[in-house]
């Protein structure tokens, strides 16, 4: 079983057991996101506090040592980045990470979760556990397959511990490097867009020469035990060229390249070589979870510019197509909870409530409405 750090504050630091704006940019990010960041000096990395991995002469880096620092940067990054508070996507996260790391290669699963509310789409893995999602993943992906497609990539990372065979080829010190990645995540964590995007650009000549990147080897390698991983949790094979395809689509036209582009290159042979492999492994039709597309919504509702839009936007949906009529309309419960139409975000959940009686996401919305006509007794 997994144990990821639950939502809570900044500076909290303990661990439970368990279980868009979109277009500017696309980051999917791992720790090869510090090919696009300039290496600082040591006083600077000092100032996050990472400890050393050790000199030229170490052989590796152990999983200790990988878990020490990973720690260090965990705390670094909460202290400067506001994470989610939405529990209920907290929990459907960690439990699709819990079943894509029981199916993948990684032998030491206590992971720490961080959800952090940015409308980007990101996703990043830091050596030691730490798994990092933005809520704008769940506005770029369509199933869940294709959302699990890009967590599956970067625990494939973990596993394979290419932060660590990247380490033993490098011949500098590694910590300001670390920091870099974690003062350049924070940027576009917190800033995004043009300000992530003018870094980009500043920072592309150091970034072609850093030796932390993957190299395409490694690329290649996490895109097969990422589908295998997708395949052994019982996912749609297909869903990692769907993602990939989705991707080079995003990014036709735009003026600048976008930070994944250097990290995780997505071409026609890319996109194919998933194709073919999904073909191989492919037997029958897959369900989508109906989870991930109230986990969608929900993001949707986050990034909304108004409560107003999102209710017009989910009335829209309902009334032609969208992927799922059922999560429309849960959308649509909460958009007029945000806006105060009590009344009418109750009849708008009855149909749902009368379908699955218990499913918490549900019941918490009844327990909103009913918070919001100040019939407390009833909410509790």
């Amino acid at each position: 079983m997994s144990v990821f750090s639950p939502p809570v504050s900044n500076h909290a630091s303990h661990k439970m057991s368990g279980s868009a704006k979109f277009g500017s940019q696309i980051n999917i990010c791992c720790l090869s996101l510090a090919l696009v960041f300039v290496p600082i000096s040591n006083s600077q990395a000092n100032e996050y506090n990472l400890p050393e991995l050790g000199n030229r002469s170490s052989a590796t880096v152990s999983l200790q040592k990988e878990k020490i620092i990973g720690q260090s940067w965990l705390r670094s990054f909460r202290s400067r980045v506001p994470s989610n508070s939405d529990a209920l996507m907290y929990i459907y996260l960690e439990n699709l990470i819990n079943n894509l790391a029981k199916s993948s290669d990684l032998t030491d699963r206590n992971l720490d979760l961080l959800v952090v509310k940015n409308p980007t789409m990101n996703a990043f893995a830091v050596p030691g556990g730490v798994v990092g999602v933005h809520t704008g993943l769940f506005l770029f992906a369509e199933t869940e397959g294709e959302l699990a497609s890009v967590l599956a990539h970067e625990l494939a990372h973990l596993s394979q511990r290419h932060f660590a065979r990247g380490i033993e080829k490098q011949q500098q010190n590694q910590i300001p490097l670390m920091a870099a990645m974690l003062a350049s995540l924070i940027l576009i964590a917190t800033t995004g867009g043009d300000a992530g995007l003018a870094a980009l650009t500043t920072t592309q000549a150091a970034a072609l020469d850093s030796q932390l990147r993957f190299s395409r080897q490694n690329e290649q390698e996490a895109d097969r035990l990422g589908m295998q991983t997708i395949i052994k949790a019982g996912l749609d094979p297909n869903s990692t060229a769907n993602m990939f395809e989705r991707m080079l689509r995003a990014n036709r036209g735009n003026r600048r390249p976008p930070e994944f582009l250097l990290t995780h290159p997505v071409s026609e042979s890319r996109i194919a070589d998933a194709r073919n492999r999904a073909d191989v492994n492919s037997r029958h039709q897959f369900t989508d979870n109906i989870d991930f597309h109230l986990m969608r919504v929900r993001a949707q509702l986050l990034h909304s510019e108004t409560p107003q839009k999102a209710v017009k936007r989910f009335n829209n949906e309902l009334n032609g197509e969208s992927l799922s009529a059922e999560a429309s309309r849960y959308g649509l419960t909460l958009a007029l909870i945000k806006s105060g139409q009590s009344q009418k975000a109750k009849q708008a959940l009855q149909p749902l409530l009368d379908k699955s009686p218990n499913k918490i996401a549900y019941v918490l919305a009844q327990a909103d409405i009913e918070a919001s006509m100040e019939n407390f007794q009833t909410a509790l």
